[in-house]
C-alpha cells in the first residue's frame, strides 16, 4: 500500500539502533544500511522541527530489570559488553532529540514515550529500527493501540530472521498502519510543510 499522509505533528521513532544491536547480522538490510536510512529520516524530521525519538534497550548489570517469565527461547545472559546499549554516533548528539530507555521489547510499556509524544501534540509516528519482528513490531502494536497513526519505513528496519521480517512487513504492519520506503516518507514529509 502506498503511504497516504503524514500528520502535521509526526514524530520519527528509532528503535534500538545502538552498538550491540546494529553490530548483529541482519537481513534483508545490514545494520549500517538501517542506520544510514534512519539518519536520513532523522535529519529531515529535525529540519522540519519535528520530534526525533531515539529508543534504546538497556538493563541493569545484574539483569534484575530484565523481563521475567519462562519462555521456550530462554533469556539472554545478563552480561553484555561495555557500551552495547549506546546509541550509534551517527544518530546521537542532537540536543533536541528525545531519548527513551526501555527494558522490554516495545518502547511504550514502562517508559514515558506516550507522555513525551502527547505533550508535543504528536498524532502519528514513523518507525525504523532493529529488529523488525521484535522491538519495531511491539512498538507499532502499542502505538496503534494508543491511537497514533503508524507509518513503517520498511527499508529502514531489519531483523536477525529474514522470515520474521517478511512476516511483520507483509502480514502484521498493514493491519497497524501504512508501509513505505524511506524515499516515500521523505517525499511525503517534504509536502507536509
Amino acid at each position: 500500500m502506498a503511504l497516504t499522509a503524514l500528520d502535521p505533528r509526526t514524530a520519527l521513532v528509532v528503535i534500538d539502533l545502538q552498538a550491540g544491536i546494529v553490530a548483529a547480522p541482519t537481513q534483508p538490510y545490514s545494520g549500517p544500511e538501517v542506520v544510514a536510512r534512519s539518519v536520513e529520516l532523522a535529519d529531515a524530521f529535525r529540519a522540519q522541527g519535528l520530534p526525533v525519538v531515539l529508543v534504546r534497550v538497556s538493563f541493569a548489570a545484574d539483569g534484575a530489570d530484565a523481563v521475567p517469565g519462562r519462555t521456550e527461547a530462554g533469556h539472554p545472559g545478563a552480561t553484555r559488553p561495555e557500551g552495547w546499549d549506546v546509541i550509534v554516533p551517527e544518530l546521537a548528539g542532537h540536543p533536541g532529540d528525545i531519548t527513551v530507555t526501555k527494558h522490554n521489547w516495545g518502547a511504550f510499556h514502562g517508559t514515558d514515550l506516550d507522555v513525551q509524544l502527547r505533550r508535543r501534540g504528536v498524532t502519528q509516528i514513523v518507525l525504523t529500527g532493529i529488529a523488525t519482528s521484535i522491538g519495531v513490531e511491539s512498538t507499532a502494536r502499542a502505538a496503534h493501540e494508543h491511537g497514533y497513526h503508524v507509518t513503517l519505513a520498511t527499508d529502514a528496519m531489519s531483523d536477525m530472521d529474514p522470515e520474521a521480517h517478511r512476516g511483520s512487513v507483509e502480514r502484521i504492519f498493514p493491519r497497524l498502519g501504512e508501509t513505505g520506503t524511506t524515499a516515500e516518507v521523505l517525499e511525503l514529509l517534504a509536502k507536509t510543510r
